[in-house]
């Protein structure tokens, strides 16, 4: 279309150049006007000079003939005056919307690029059987995060993003699997559930990282041959710490085993992305499903940081058993089995902190506002009570977790509305449309006003505190953030009942000094 309006200005140019052309040709054959000596003219100093009509004899005035000549070539020119208006505004409509199908060409090819061109080569050239096809480059430029976050906040972009993440896009890229290792030989439990769900070697290779240089443990890893990618952190090494630090000595080496292994991944073996368990986690039978269904959700939504298999209030009271389809937003990072992208790595790695990662992804500064998504039912448990933690929160909560049982075919579904626009204009009204009631009115019962769901209201941390512990739902904060919150509320089941955990309407920030 571009190529043929153009054609057409350079046929109107060349009109006017011809039609110049024929014009001077046209002026230069006419006789000459008042030669001396011919009987066309007046002579100077004749008496019929400057006198209109014709002259005795027949002779044209030359005066009259002038001002013929002077209003044919007025005429002419405002002809290809009007012509040349023409051919001008045209050209300048034509400009313009080649500079907008332009732009809108290279607006879909981005959008397209980061949403449905998935990538798909398998990192592990040490596996047989497995086919190695080129990876798109993935080239984030600032203006790519600036187009994404308007195509969230316009409705006509918004649809059109809808639809590419609807279509999941190419169902042939590889999502490894990264398993933090020490010197657990139950690690045998974990590998053993991964490679008994996994749909696809090719498509999800398992890369076992192991520190702690654990004998028994990498020969327990090294049993499963070619199933998996055994790989070793070279720097077993003390890591010289405050005093009273000491005893911290295991979250300083996690933290490093983590930043050692991630690297390995993203620029070793070359991935786009990473779902990374720790060797005390048994995962459910869709957990691969879980995150290939999920993945162009994380691409597509900048407000979103990461995809975890875990809720950290999922004890088996506390979830509703008939609805492991059921997912959410939350400002609360997870961990226990999450998906990383090669981007987000490329912002971390740099500051990647020296103890206590998990906690230092909970901060303001590296959450920068954005989310996490969660499944109602855990695809990950954790049975290992051994660790650098102690035990901690494991007799209390973690042995509790719900495993989901049921395979959901998470990737024929439709879960745009996990999208920051559409998630949040529904949340604000299903939260806030709710029945506002006491605590002592659900611990009782019999006074609960309407059907469910229900709100409870809090406004401050100890408030919070005390209806979590009442209500059985975790109570600590990190960096103000509650577990599995998202805008402030948390989301549970109190015998068998919906409740929102609430902070008043409104709400627009987190405190960190309620940490």
């Amino acid at each position: 279309m571009v190529r043929k309006k153009g054609s057409l200005v350079l046929c109107g140019a060349f009109l006017f150049v011809a039609w110049n052309a024929l014009l001077l040709l046209y002026l230069w054959g006419r006789p000459p006007i008042g030669r001396l000596g011919e009987g066309v003219g007046a002579e100077p100093g004749g008496k019929d000079e400057w006198a209109l009509g014709r002259g005795k004899g027949g002779r044209v005035n030359l005066a009259a003939e002038v001002i013929k000549l002077a209003e044919e070539v007025e005429i002419q020119l405002e002809t290809q005056k009007e012509l040349l208006k023409q051919i001008e505004s045209h050209r300048a409509v034509w400009a313009r919307h080649r500079d907008v199908e332009k732009r809108e060409t290279e607006d879909k090819k981005e959008v397209k690029q980061e949403v449905v061109h998935q990538p798909s080569t398998p990192p592990l050239p040490l596996k047989e059987g497995v086919k190695n096809t080129p990876e798109p480059v993935h080239t984030v430029s600032s203006h790519t995060t600036v187009d994404l976050h308007q195509a969230i906040d316009r409705k006509e972009d918004f649809a059109e993003l809808n639809e590419l993440v609807t279509s999941v896009g190419n169902p042939e890229f590889v999502i490894p699997v990264l398993v933090i290792a020490c010197d657990r030989v139950t690690v045998k439990r974990s590998l053993d559930r991964l490679i008994q769900y996994r749909p696809s070697p090719a498509l999800y290779p398992i890369i076992v990282s192991q520190d702690c240089g654990h004998a028994e443990t990498a020969g327990v890893i090294g049993s499963y041959g070619d199933q998996v990618t055994h790989i070793k952190q070279p720097d077993l090494s003390d890591i010289r710490v405050r005093p009273e630090h000491r005893k911290f000595q295991g979250y300083y080496k996690i933290a490093r085993h983590y930043h050692w292994a991630l690297n390995q991944v993203f620029n070793t073996f070359s991935q786009s992305t990473v779902v990374i368990v720790e060797d005390d986690l048994e995962v459910a039978p869709d957990f691969f499903e879980y995150f290939r269904a999920l993945y162009p959700i994380l691409r597509a939504d900048p407000t979103l940081w990461c995809v975890s298999a875990w809720n950290d209030n999922g004890r088996d009271a506390l979830v509703d058993p008939f609805r492991a389809e059921l997912l959410y937003r939350t400002d609360f990072f997870p961990g226990l089995g999450w998906m990383l992208l090669k981007e987000m790595w490329n912002e971390l790695e740099p500051k990647w902190p020296s103890a206590f990662w998990d906690d230092w992804m909970r901060q303001p500064e590296q959450r920068k506002d954005r989310s996490c998504i969660r499944p109602e039912i855990s695809r990950t448990i954790t049975f290992g009570r051994k660790g650098v933690s102690l035990g901690q929160f494991f007799d209390q909560y973690l042995r509790y977790i719900k495993l989901n049982t049921e395979f959901v075919p998470f990737t024929k579904q439709d879960l745009s509305y996990l999208l920051k626009e559409k998630y949040d204009e529904n949340f604000i009204k299903e939260i806030y449309g709710t029945h506002l009631v006491r605590i002592e009115d659900l611990q009782k019962g019999g006074s609960l006003r309407g059907p469910p769901p229900y709100r409870v209201q809090y406004s401050t941390r100890d408030s919070f505190k005390v209806f979590a512990r009442n209500l059985g739902v975790m109570d600590d904060l990190k960096s103000g953030v509650p577990r599995t919150g998202y805008r402030g509320v948390v989301n549970f089941l109190y015998r068998g009942q919906r409740v929102f955990l609430a902070p008043p309407e409104g709400w627009t920030k987190y405190d960190v000094s309620w940490s």
